[in-house]
This record gives structure tokens, C-alpha cells and sequence, in this order.
């Protein structure tokens, strides 16, 4: 039998898929599958230039936003031999060394919480976005705020659902916020 595996967690967005054939419950092949994470990306590069293309990268991975943007920077720098100043340098650094933290932090809180430990997922998280917060502040990217709340579609889809009159929390023993 031939069995297709993935794409999977942590592969789940289309890094590895696997072809596995079995006898039985054994696996006797397993041909991987490579190269489905960008998704033509590389499709929309060929139109753009690196300062257009460059809010694309940060979707390659989520988990290394700043990695993805400095690999498409340092690449024409060098080809153009462009000298980045010293203080460029050390600022991205910082940066890759928190998207390097923040990816760490996605792993530490779930584990936790998979361990039974929940409480410190949040304050995992927090501290996570604190690093967000940082990297908003540096590029500009990622303003949830603006582009959820005042979304149409999001708007039609959340409001007035799940409304719980006085009476359904009186009777169901709400407190704190739901009351």
C-alpha cells in the first residue's frame, strides 16, 4: 500500500511531504518530498523588486521572520558589494538572535503545556510578544489591530455571536468577565 504522510506537523504548511509504501504495518520505502513551503513566492520575486518582495519573505517562515529577511538582504548586498555600516550590523544581529528567542519560546510554551504545566505558557507567550512588540516597532509588519478589527468579514462573522443574556449566566454560575 502507498500512503501519503503529510504535509505534517511541524511540516504541516508544506515543507516535507512523504511517500511511504507498506507491507502490512511495515514500511518498506519512503520517498520525501521537498519544497512545497513557498508556495510560488518565488513566482511573485520574479516582478517585484527586493523592497517590494521583501514583506513576502517573512512568510516562509513564521518562526524566523528576521533569518528569512536577511538572507534576501545579504544576498544583492554582496552581489553589489554594498558595506553595511557596523551599527546595521549589530541591530540585526539582536534581531536574528530574538527571532532566534521567539522560535525557541513557540516550542518551550506548547511543551509545557503538553506536560501539564499550563501557567507557564502564558507568561512564555507574553515574553514572546514582547519580541513581537520589538519587531513591529523596527519594521512596521504585523499591525493585527488595524487589519482584524475594522475587517468587514471578521466583523460580520464575530459580532453578536456567542452573546449570553444576564439570565443564561445568572443560571450558569458565570463569573469574572462572562458574568
Amino acid at each position: 500500500m502507498v500512503v501519503n504522510m503529510g504535509p505534517q506537523h511541524p511540516s504541516m504548511h508544506g515543507v516535507l511531504r512523504l511517500i511511504v509504501t507498506l507491507d502490512g504495518e511495515d514500511v518498506v520505502d519512503c520517498k520525501p518530498i521537498l519544497g512545497y513551503l513557498h508556495r510560488g513566492i518565488e513566482k511573485i520575486e520574479e516582478n517585484r523588486t527586493i523592497i517590494q518582495y521583501l514583506p513576502y519573505v517573512t512568510r516562509w517562515d513564521y518562526l524566523a521572520t528576521m533569518f528569512t529577511k536577511a538572507i534576501t538582504i545579504n544576498g544583492p548586498e554582496q552581489l553589489g558589494n554594498i558595506q553595511v555600516p557596523k551599527r546595521a550590523s549589530y541591530i540585526r544581529v539582536i534581531m536574528l538572535e530574538l527571532s532566534r528567542i521567539a522560535s525557541h519560546l513557540l516550542w518551550l510554551g506548547p511543551f509545557m503545556e503538553d506536560i501539564g504545566a499550563q501557567t507557564p505558557f502564558f507568561y512564555i507567550f507574553r515574553e514572546r510578544e514582547l519580541i513581537y512588540d520589538l519587531f513591529e516597532a523596527a519594521t512596521g509588519v504585523a499591525e493585527y489591530q488595524k487589519l482584524i478589527t475594522r475587517n468587514p468579514i471578521y466583523l460580520e462573522r464575530v459580532e453578536d455571536i456567542g452573546i449570553i443574556g444576564q439570565d443564561e449566566a445568572l443560571n450558569w454560575g458565570l463569573s469574572g468577565p462572562m458574568l
